[in-house]
């Protein structure tokens, strides 16, 4: 199952997120091959003030449990976190998926 995750940043975040980032990032590489593609939302002025996520697990529990230990909702540098099923049919201009 594919999944898309939008995380919007709480006010004021940008120093907590710099700060937990490179605890996020590890938690990433962990993730590997269940990353389809991964990157920030930014501001009008170049700025991170999010994260979209698209991945892949067996099931939702699996997600689940990633979002149960992902830095960024632990340091509560996400505000809110949106979820939602996808079925990716083009990656990088490729066919993958009906």
């Amino acid at each position: 199952m594919q999944f898309i995750v939008t995380a919007h940043d709480g006010a004021g975040m940008l120093e907590k997120r710099m700060e937990v980032r490179p605890r996020h990032l590890e938690g990433m590489a962990k993730l590997g091959s269940h990353i389809i593609t991964a990157g920030g939302l930014l501001d009008e002025n170049g700025k991170p003030k999010g994260s979209v996520l698209v991945l892949e697990f067996e099931d939702r529990s699996q997600l689940d449990d990633y979002l149960n230990h992902e830095p960024y909702i632990l340091e509560h540098v996400w505000e809110t976190v949106e979820t939602e099923v996808m079925n990716v049919v083009i990656v990088n201009g490729e066919k993958v998926g009906n």
